[in-house]
C-alpha cells in the first residue's frame, strides 16, 4: 500500500485561511478550540460578499485542500450559499453571508477558543 503525506491539522487550517483570503474573502479568523471542545480542533470562519462569493470560497477551499490530498468528510450548504460549512473532522470551515455571520456569532459563542493569527503566506502553499 503506497504511503500518503498529509500535512499536519494546524498548517492545514493555514492553508484553508489563506485560500480565504487570497480570494477576497473578509474577517479571517482561525479559532483554536483544543480543550475547550472534543467535536473539532480548529474552526477557520470568513465571510464572503455574496451567496456567489461565498460558494466560490468553498469551492476554491475545497479545490486547494484536495491538491493536498484532504477531501471534505461533509459539506453543507454549498446551493444556498448563506452559510456553507467543510467539516474536515480536525477542523471546519465556516464560511457565511456577512448577515447570517453578524446573527450567529460563532466568535462570540466560541470566546472560550484562542485565537490563531493567520499567516501571510498561508502554511504549506
Amino acid at each position: 500500500m503506497p504511503e500518503t503525506f498529509q500535512l499536519p491539522t494546524a498548517a492545514l487550517v493555514q492553508r484553508a485561511a489563506s485560500v480565504c483570503a487570497d480570494n477576497k474573502a473578509a474577517d479571517v479568523l482561525i479559532l483554536n478550540l483544543q480543550g475547550v471542545t472534543e467535536m473539532t480542533d480548529f474552526f477557520v470562519i470568513a465571510s464572503g460578499t455574496s451567496d456567489t462569493h461565498v460558494r466560490s470560497l468553498a469551492d476554491r477551499v475545497q479545490e486547494e485542500l484536495k491538491k493536498d490530498g484532504v477531501i471534505a468528510h461533509h459539506a453543507e450548504g454549498l446551493a444556498q450559499g448563506r452559510w456553507v460549512l467543510l467539516d474536515y473532522v480536525d477542523f471546519v470551515v465556516h464560511l457565511f453571508h456577512p448577515a447570517l455571520r453578524s446573527f450567529y456569532q460563532l466568535e462570540r459563542l466560541w470566546s472560550d477558543a484562542v485565537i490563531v493569527p493567520v499567516d501571510p503566506q498561508g502554511a504549506g502553499s
